[in-house]
């Protein structure tokens, strides 16, 4: 330590120009951090958390009050629960049956041609780049209000996601396969199905079964613009101020989440190992 503080000290003499100014540059930069953040503050007002903070915790005593769990709608509850994990679970295998092609058209090593690449993948862009939200506002508009929309919203936006993560794992894959399947006469179709898909397989599904587990809270938050599931459940209460119904449904979709967790883990394990 004492060499290395030596050494430093030894530049310093020999080449003041580039030490000098640091220490104050250092300063000037924290200070402008600091009054850019108080700057923000002032803007956005962030006084109003101080004052309103008793409000939250009103809000917090009347969702911690279960009193009335009895008279509550549980079956309503709980099919609206059911109703958010079916629309991620069908959004997300129709965006697989679209992702599975669409990622090997994607891919350099199946279609070399870079015009063909530049356009699919551009595609891929453009579904993934707007959020499910901004497709549910669509299709709660074209369509009505209802799990429909929802399905549509996740099954487009996972279709872009999914042919991207598919794409790049079909173009990661070990070409001495292919060449193995390709020097007995097989020909594309072949070469995909025995020397591509054996390898991409467990990340498609590894994907597949994360893509579930996320839409399922995704698909929480679609219901509250209207696209059916527990999300709509969720925003009626908080509009009639049931705070201790939406306390419940949040526990509801946490229980949900962990189940749907656990059970893919189960199934990485037991497909992939």
């Amino acid at each position: 330590m004492s060499g290395t503080t030596h050494d430093i000290a030894a530049e310093r003499r020999r080449h003041p120009e580039v030490f000098r100014g640091k220490g104050w540059l250092r300063w000037i930069l924290l200070a402008g951090i600091c009054a850019y953040l108080l700057y923000l503050m002032w803007l956005f007002d962030f006084s109003r958390v101080f004052t309103d903070l008793p409000r939250v915790w009103v809000i917090v005593r009347l969702m911690v009050d279960w009193t009335h769990i009895a008279e509550w709608d549980h079956a309503e509850l709980w099919r609206s629960m059911l109703e958010t994990v079916a629309m991620a679970y069908l959004g997300t295998m129709l965006a697989v049956v679209f992702a599975v092609p669409l990622g090997f058209l994607g891919a350099r090593n199946v279609i070399p041609r870079p015009v063909f690449h530049f356009f699919t993948r551009r595609l891929f862009d453009g579904l993934r780049g707007l959020d499910q939200l901004i497709w549910a506002l669509v299709f709660v508009r074209a369509m009505g209000l209802g799990p429909i929309a929802g399905i549509m919203a996740i099954a487009v936006a996972e279709t872009g996601v999914l042919s991207k993560l598919f794409a790049e794992a079909v173009e990661n894959i070990d070409r001495k396969q292919v060449e193995g399947i390709t020097s007995v006469g097989a020909g594309l179709l072949g070469r995909l199905r025995f020397g591509v898909l054996p390898q991409v397989l467990p990340v498609m599904i590894s994907q597949t079964l994360y893509s579930i587990e996320s839409n399922s809270r995704e698909a929480t938050i679609l219901g509250l613009v209207g696209a059916g599931g527990i999300g709509l459940r969720l925003s009626e209460r908080i509009q009639i101020n049931a705070w201790d119904q939406v306390a419940y449904v949040i526990v509801l979709i946490l229980i949900s989440v962990a189940l749907i967790d656990a059970t893919s883990r189960y199934l990485r394990l037991r497909l992939i190992g």
